[in-house]
């Protein structure tokens, strides 16, 4: 990498702050030459520290910022007694306690990051998470920096008469020239990364929580003008998230305004600011015409996700930004048991797994693998990865199998009792957990330390004369600093040859030694085991299980991760040979077994549920299929997934179309989980119909784009069309036209539409992505329309890893025009190219020409030169 990278920042370096602020107010002026913000800062050198002895400098991070002013209790100081650099404030010298002045010009206007202060189509917004409330004036920003706010915004009434900040409303009133003000006042001490403010033109919709202890919250929803009718399903969600959280685990609102504020142009999903989170508006808005089945659980989980940060993340924050886990992982976990107990547990896991599978694993076997806690960093927002939250999450969820439910209930309670209103470390939360539990988490730390997937080798013997079973596991981790074993939950149970579970053999074995040996007495005859159960822990494992072995337990498991697991184990068995047998010239073999196995599913859909049989039916996919080889053909891959989904489609073409009708909605749309399960099993059964490329099949997709009352069911027949073959093209193509044309007024809509025509399989998948960033619906300076289009594109195994390198040439160049203006977007495409070093030579040298292009490009950002530098490697 060039010389000028920027070294990386360490955990091993942390020093508490020199300075802590006690309050905050802000005075933030918007006027049409930009915005001025007047930071009256209460400053306290830290006792705590060495520094308290030894009177250091000031030292204050700033961004962007055009200083008017500085001054120290009140006395202005000349440009003598501090220095400015690009980054940073600094004076000299300042007294041990004292009120520090600042007065900074920004230009909102101008912000293409979208982080810190900018302007969107409806007004102005902030995102200061990670480290954006630099751009908006001077301060420590840090999160153990923990301050009071009070913030005044003055803007024009007419053109923002919504004016919003963290807390409770305490003062608003007009001004001349027709500008108002409003002041709000947070009661609750905060980091700034929590703090938001806005000054806009929304519609709102407002509501009220009565929480268990008879307090009544305020509740209000802010949206684009003329889109409150898709508002009441989030709101619904909140007071669900507010009503579990409650339940679940005791804690309570503790506002009395709790707001969400809809914007469409937004780096991330949602950001939790205290008491005013800022939301994406793909995790809000939705009605049935316009929103999908996973568009409304979506925005279940988002909205809880957000809400649950209020403690864990808000009321106890991070030490550091190594420890983003404490609040990213643990509030993952909370919110994927909400979804679970919300919507269907059964298949909740599968899902869940699914993502993992798809997106951490080839992380941690990647160049940007590292711990749940990170050791090193050069820019943190590189560091919002899958590791992070859902590793993290899993992380989390193990605590709970190793200690038990009610046990972990007792350590979240003791964890706000210890640490309520401080930012903490990922060990103060496990020592909680352990004074609760009396569990020893020494070993266990391990999984927040290494980076890696452990890899879990397991192995059987029958004694029929001792009549005892055993398992031996045997782990390993190549990624990690050493040899040392993991602390692992494996959840066993053992299934007899007539796929009976045998009573009393259900347990959870704990691997705490690079071998060991497990045994079970009182076992009459050699039984199939079912290993890692709920997926017990996020490792991989090998087992040499037979496919009659599979087929059992795909039929007999009442674990419903497990029964799902068999049937993916069995399909990537068959998909992975046919690989190798496509790459040699050979006709891939399909064996009859497996084929009965999903006959089995389909028709019995009934008994086992709709969700799980949609689920169980679904192949694994290309990327999660690619990190199983050492070397990807991703032409061969690709034919030998589709080869099996045409042979299921042609043998099962019957049992397919008979469920498919048994599946016909038969009354008014409503996103339940019953009723989501049956169009998701229905939609299913049209994507495999579709496969046969027949005239009735594709005429049955046009019927169905026409006739559906709700996106789910419109938007699952227009993916089949954009993925049929060639003699489907005029029906795919005036599909694609009625549905641009259709919604082309509805953003969130227009989003589906471009990625699925990115995620195409398409061969002129890439033509059509290259022209669409022409077409008036994409805007380069718009996240969502970025991840819709060029992410989407990134995804697709086969079309971005073309052969002749266009795929990854297309896309340096996209992200060089990114990364001018919005670098956290442009990071996040530069790491489609992680995995590049998997495939055959020609390929790898196609993905290094453009990395290099892109490494040697002026002004790279450190965002975006990170994530090269470490492909690279």
């Amino acid at each position: 990498m060039r010389s000028e990278t920027p070294a990386p920042i360490l955990l091993a370096d942390y020093t508490p702050p020199a300075y802590l602020i006690d309050t905050v107010h802000l005075d933030v002026d918007l006027r049409a030459d930009g915005t001025v913000v007047t930071a009256t800062l209460a400053c306290v050198r830290n006792a705590g520290t060495a520094a308290a002895a030894t009177n250091p400098p000031l030292v204050l991070d700033g961004e962007e910022l055009e200083t008017l002013e500085v001054a120290v209790d009140g006395q202005v100081l000349p440009a003598s007694a501090y220095r400015i650099d690009a980054e940073t404030l600094t004076i000299a010298t300042v007294p041990a306690r004292f009120t520090l002045r600042t007065k900074v010009r920004i230009q909102p206007d101008a912000n293409t990051q979208l982080s810190g202060f900018y302007r969107s189509k409806d007004g102005y917004f902030t995102q200061c998470e990670a480290q954006g409330f630099r751009r908006i004036t001077w301060f420590a920003d840090r999160p153990d920096v923990m301050a009071r706010f009070t913030v005044t915004l003055h803007a024009d009434k007419a053109a923002y008469p919504v004016l919003l900040a963290n807390g409770n409303p305490v003062g608003q009133g007009d001004e001349a020239d027709g500008r108002h003000y409003a002041t709000w006042e947070d009661p609750f001490k905060k980091p700034c990364y929590l703090f938001a403010m806005v000054a806009a033109k929304l519609d709102v919709l407002r509501d009220t929580f009565a929480t268990a202890s008879g307090r009544t919250v305020q509740l209000a929803i802010y949206v684009e003008p003329g889109k409150l009718d898709q508002c009441p399903h989030a709101m619904e969600a909140l007071k669900k998230s507010m009503a579990w959280d409650e339940r679940r685990f005791g804690l309570e609102c503790d506002l009395d305004h709790y707001m969400i504020v809809a914007v469409g142009d937004f780096n991330m999903g949602a950001m939790e600011n205290k008491g005013l989170n800022i939301f994406n508006t793909k995790y809000v808005l939705a009605r049935p015409d316009v929103a999908t089945d996973v568009d409304f659980e979506n925005i279940d989980r988002v909205v809880a996700h957000e809400y649950f940060h209020n403690w864990t993340g808000n009321r106890v924050t991070c030490r550091d930004w190594f420890q983003l886990s404490l609040k990213e992982g643990l509030t993952v976990f909370r919110d994927q048991e909400f979804g679970a107990d919300t919507h269907n547990r059964d298949v909740a896991r599968i899902r869940e797994v699914r993502g993992l599978r798809a997106a951490q694993f080839p992380e941690d076997a990647g160049p940007m693998a590292h711990p749940v806690r990170p050791a090193s960093y050069i820019e943190i927002n590189n560091f919002y990865t899958a590791t992070v939250y859902e590793k993290g999450a899993e992380v989390v969820r193990m605590i709970q199998t190793l200690i038990g439910r009610e046990a972990f209930r007792a350590g979240m309670d003791e964890y706000f009792r210890r640490h309520d209103g401080q930012a903490v470390t990922c060990d103060d939360f496990v020592a909680a957990m352990s004074a609760a539990s009396g569990f020893d988490f020494t070993q266990f730390m391990r999984w927040y330390r290494e980076p890696g997937t452990p890899r879990v080798t397991a192995a059987s013997a029958y004694d029929a004369q001792a009549r005892r079973y055993t398992l031996t596991f045997t782990q390993a981790n190549p990624k990690a600093s050493d040899n040392a074993p993991y602390l692992i939950p494996i959840r066993v149970a053992l299934f007899d040859a007539q796929g009976q579970e045998l009573e009393g053999h259900s347990r959870t074995l704990l691997l705490t030694e690079t071998t060991q040996t497990f045994a079970f007495d009182n076992v009459a005859s050699a039984p199939v085991p079912s290993l890692l159960r709920d997926f017990s822990a996020p490792v991989l494992l090998d087992y040499p299980y037979t496919p009659a072995e599979l087929t059992l337990l795909l039929a007999a498991e009442s674990d419903p991760f497990n029964a799902w697991e068999a049937g993916q184990r069995l399909a990537t068995g068959l998909i992975l040979e046919a690989t190798a047998a496509i790459a040699a010239g050979r006709a891939p073999v399909w064996p009859e077994s497996f084929t009965a196995a999903a006959r089995t599913l389909l028709t019995g859909y009934e008994a086992r549920g709709a969700a799980f049989v949609a689920e169980a039916l679904t192949l694994p996919g290309e990327a999660t299929l690619a990190e199983l080889l050492d070397e990807v053909n991703p032409d061969a891959l690709h034919a030998a997934r589709n080869g099996l989904r045409r042979h299921l489609a042609e043998a099962l073409h019957a049992e397919f179309a008979a469920a498919y009708a048994a599946l016909a909605p038969t009354g008014p749309y409503a996103p339940s989980a019953d009723q989501a399960g049956r169009r998701a099993l229905r939609n299913v059964c049209l994507g495999y119909l579709l496969e046969r490329d027949a005239p009735a099949e594709r005429q049955r997709a046009q019927d169905q784009y026409a006739g559906a009352d709700n996106m789910t069911d419109q938007f699952a027949a227009l993916a089949a069309l954009a993925n049929a073959n060639a003699a489907a093209r005029p029906a795919r193509e005036a599909a694609l036209a009625d549905f641009y044309q259709r919604w082309q007024g509805e953003a969130l809509v227009v989003d589906k539409w471009l990625a699925v025509q990115a995620g195409s399989r398409l061969p002129d998948t890439l033509a059509t992505v290259q022209r669409l960033t022409a077409h008036p619906a994409f805007d380069l300076s718009n996240p969502n329309k970025v991840y819709a289009l060029l992410r989407t594109f990134g995804a697709n195994l086969v079309r971005f890893h073309a052969a002749d390198g266009s795929g990854y040439a297309f896309f340096a160049e996209q992200i060089k025009a990114l990364d001018a203006r919005n670098p956290q977007v442009a990071s996040r495409l530069a790491r489609c190219f992680d995995r590049w070093k998997k495939f055959d030579a020609g390929r790898q040298a196609h993905a290094r020409a453009a990395l290099e292009s892109l490494r040697d490009h002026p002004g790279l950002s450190r965002d975006v030169g990170e994530i090269v530098m470490r492909a690279l490697g």
